[in-house]
């Protein structure tokens, strides 16, 4: 049977391991409490735990607890100094039970701090092997010694300090990488977007992006203008392995020929009239990275070829120059119109076609995913309202319903203006049908199809019903009254139109 003494230590190190496997992300907090535990259950008057300093070769106090802990802390001990010192040095626990006469024993320290050490055990914090620090209980009470239980218990809790620091590094390495992606994908003019959905058929599209991207395959994007085909090709970029590289935006109907290709591919001086100096192209900026080619139907069949060249070869020269540029880029390229045909008139070469069309990704328009349509307009009427400083409460019924009606021509560049527009124009407490100024579709423009049309009749149903239970604080007795249907029906339509109430309710 285990004593008393035992049984309150493996209920300690239980307490402890537990914390250590929570998101317990105050590691100083936690080895205070370590070192506590270690401390008590050690019958020692002190005790101290010293992490390793790998580029100045010495250790600094990060717990320090007794009479003299604060002052202790100002002291650091390089490697091999000390009995801290040689235990890191050598990576070896150490008892010692007559500090005064052992030639380790930093008695400077000592002096200095007012405090008589007498006996002490410390043990190495080892992570594969490797010491990264030393926990170190000063001073039996009683005048005991310390015994080889006491050493093998404080190995375990030295174990278990090794393990708080690993977790909370791997904890502090994701919240990196979590706000690195986080500021990437703020919404600014150099930098990402967020792709903001509820359409199955996006989401359908995110899971072949996802797979996608682990490649290294060039990627087409067709659709219509205003779909967003530059956010799918950023998030092709952000999945990749490539992500911490350079994602490289071209225009290709943006610029003349003969600016293009200097963009694409730079100059070196007096390649031509105003090549003051030499230029970094856009494919050099790209390279271990991405660069997404816009608009490439409209690219001059005089650079087809050079494209072709960087996709086949990785290679290209600068205008004005014979030397090769050997570059590792990814293409993503981006079109609104029909290449096939395109190449069928002799207006796009075709073994460009066929090297770019490695994996094809067709982005629907919005009138065929009519369920993004209120999910993007909340989230532009947001940002709307933070740049002019006004406050909506959202849209009304009939706005909701003309923007679901409506067949959006120009995709959601032309949602985000017209809710732009609405914000500015809008003076109630609710964006309203006439403040989205949008004209009824004439001579069958925009014409909906039965399946969109019913789609788009359920999205408008459930976020009208989802409004009224928000107003009535979602009580389904209150807001069956206000829409003047049976309580039951509404529950009915709550579990039918997979309207997701609220957790704490």
């Amino acid at each position: 049977m285990l004593s008393k003494i035992d049984a309150n230590k493996f209920h300690t190190l239980i307490e402890i391991n537990s914390l250590i496997n929570s998101n317990f992300r105050d590691v100083h907090l936690l080895l205070s409490q370590i070192m506590e535990s270690a401390t008590r259950l050690s019958d020692a008057e002190a005790s101290s735990l010293l992490l390793m300093n790998k580029e100045r070769q010495e250790l600094y106090f990060e717990v320090a607890l007794g009479s003299k802990g604060k002052e202790v802390q100002k002291y650091t001990v390089k490697l091999g100094e000390g009995i801290a010192g040689w235990v890191a040095l050598h990576n070896k626990s150490v008892i010692v039970n007559d500090v005064a006469n052992d030639k380790r024993h930093l008695s400077n320290i000592a002096q200095e701090i007012n405090y008589k050490s007498k006996t002490m055990i410390a043990v190495p914090m080892r992570i594969k092997d490797e010491c990264i620090g030393v926990l170190q209980v000063i001073n039996k009470k009683a005048d005991a010694e310390f015994t080889q239980d006491d050493i093998e218990w404080l190995e375990v809790f030295a174990n278990q300090a090794a393990l708080a620091v690993v977790n909370t590094k791997s904890m502090e390495e994701a919240d990196s990488e979590i706000k690195i992606l986080q500021e990437k994908l703020k919404t600014t003019d150099q930098g990402y977007h967020t792709i903001i959905t509820k359409s199955p058929v996006i989401l359908e599209k995110m899971e072949i992006i996802d797979r996608v991207a682990k490649t290294d395959s060039s990627v087409l994007l067709l659709g219509e203008s205003g779909v967003g085909k530059e956010l799918f090709a950023e998030q092709i970029h952000l999945r990749s392995p490539r992500s911490r590289c350079a994602f490289i935006r071209v225009n290709c109907a943006a610029l003349p020929e003969g600016l293009l290709e200097s963009e694409l591919f730079g100059h070196v001086k007096g390649a031509f009239t105003n090549a003051i100096s030499n230029r970094q192209g856009r494919f050099e900026m790209a390279d271990s990275g991405t660069i997404f080619l816009d608009e490439i139907g409209d690219l001059p069949l005089s650079l087809q070829a050079k494209i072709l060249r960087v996709i086949q070869e990785r290679k290209f020269e600068k205008v004005g120059s014979d030397t090769t540029v050997n570059v590792n880029v990814r293409i993503i390229a981006a079109t609104n119109k029909d290449l096939e045909e395109q190449v069928k008139k002799g207006q796009f070469r075709g073994d460009l076609y066929y090297r770019l069309n490695v994996l094809p990704i067709f982005i629907p328009p919005l009138r065929q995913r009519p369920e993004d349509i209120p999910e993007l307009s909340r989230f532009f009427l947001e940002n709307f309202m933070r740049e002019t400083k006004k406050q909506f409460s959202g849209f009304s019924e009939d706005a909701l319903q003309t923007m679901l009606s409506y067949s959006w021509p120009g995709n959601v560049r032309e949602l985000q203006n017209c809710i732009e527009r609405a914000c500015v124009i809008g003076k109630n407490k609710w964006i309203e049908r006439e403040d989205l100024f949008l004209k009824p579709a004439q001579d069958g423009e925009g014409e909906i199809t039965e399946r969109n049309l019913k789609t788009a009749i359920n999205v408008f149903k459930a976020n009208f019903i989802r409004k009224v239970l928000e107003e009535n604080e979602w009580n389904q007795t209150d807001a069956s009254r206000a829409l003047v249907i049976q309580r039951t029906y509404l529950s009915r339509l709550i579990k039918e139109l997979k309207i997701n109430i609220p957790k704490e309710l």
